[in-house]
Parts: structure tokens; sequence; C-alpha cells
């Protein structure tokens, strides 16, 4: 997957209205396990993750109002990485107050672990990229004949030759290039229906 466009402003206008559950369970089906993995990533462990995960739902929750203008002035990954990085900071710095009182030498290590780091930016950016393309083929792949999706699984995805599945599928490699293509088509239509149409990305295949 590469050439992402930014989320979607309409999808973040949509979630303002709090009787649109559908739209509501798109963004969190999206999100939540984005930031669960961040979290977890940064050595949470899975209940505190999981409060993590809950609090930023919370934040977005908080800031609908406004999400369509963060979006339109940047990107709001880069704000939802940021929102989540300073979550974790929080529950981290309360647990060391519980603990250690904010004096400890391990409030100072947080304090100098503000903000999230470039690299951190960057490896948010690429679970996304997994996490988008994992969550599309979720919703295409019960509306596709098993046969198609393992043309397009073994072939865009396993990076094995055409030809190769072709024989396995008892196909012959047109209809496995076919079936490939089609299926990346309602890939990219339904990321297309989560990030935006009016700045469409090209999704060339599933990230690596």
């Amino acid at each position: 997957m590469a050439d992402l466009p930014s989320t979607r402003v309409s999808l973040l206008v949509r979630i303002r209205d709090a009787q649109d559950a559908d739209s509501w369970r798109q963004f969190v089906g999206v999100y939540a396990p984005l930031v669960y993995g961040y979290a977890r990533r940064r050595g949470l462990q899975e209940a505190d993750a999981e409060d993590v995960t809950q609090e930023v739902l919370r934040a977005v929750g908080a800031a609908a109002g406004r999400l369509a203008a963060i979006a339109g002035q940047g990107s709001f990954r880069r704000w939802l990485c940021t929102v989540t990085h300073h979550k974790i900071y929080d529950l981290r710095a309360q647990r060391l107050r519980q603990t250690q009182g904010s004096g400890a030498s391990g409030m100072q290590k947080l304090l100098e672990e503000q903000p999230a780091s470039q690299e951190e930016q960057t490896l948010w950016e690429s679970d996304y990229e997994r996490r988008l393309f994992t969550w599309a083929a979720e919703q295409v792949r019960p509306r596709v004949e098993a046969a198609t999706w393992q043309a397009f699984w073994q072939t865009a995805v396993a990076g094995r030759a055409a030809k190769e599945v072709a024989a396995e599928l008892k196909l012959n490699v047109a209809a496995v290039h076919l079936a490939k293509s089609r299926v990346m088509a309602r890939l990219r239509k339904v990321i297309q229906a989560v990030e935006g149409e009016e700045c469409p990305g090209t999704l060339r295949g599933p990230p690596r």
C-alpha cells in the first residue's frame, strides 16, 4: 500500500452525530487496534493498553466537533498519534505518582520522552497502513468467491507467481490476474470510503 490520503473528512464529520453508530463502529474498527498496538509496543500491559485506548477514544469523542478542522489543517493520524502518546504518558505518570512520588527519577525519564519521536511517528504510520489493509480485507473477503480471494492473496500478499497459483487453483493465468485486479479494486473502494474520495490514494499492494 502506498500514497495513502488523509483521513476522510466526511467520516470525521459523521462521527459528531451521536446517533450515527455505524460511522463510530467504522472509526473504532480502524483506529482502536492501531492505538492499542502502539500502547503495547511502548511496553504497556494488556489492561493498561486497553485503558489508554478507551481514553483516546474518549478524547476523539470530546474533540468530534473540531476533527474536520484538524484534518483540514494537516494529518488527523498525526494528531491521533500525539493524543495517544500523551495518554500513555499520563497513565505512566499516574502510576509513578502512586508508587514513587512525583519527584522520582522515573518521572524525569518520562518527561524526556515527550513528545513522540520521528521514529515513533514513522512506526505509527506503518502500523496504520497494516491495520487499514487488514480491516479492508476483513470487509472484502466475505464478498468474493474463495478462489478469487486465494488468487489475490497468493499473488499480492504471499508473492507467489501467477502461473503457480493458477495451476494450484485450476485457473488460467489471465483469470488469476483478473481476480487480483478485482479484489484490489474492491479494497481500494473500501479504503477510500474511510480515507476520502476527494484525495484518493493508490493501493498498489498490501503493506510489507
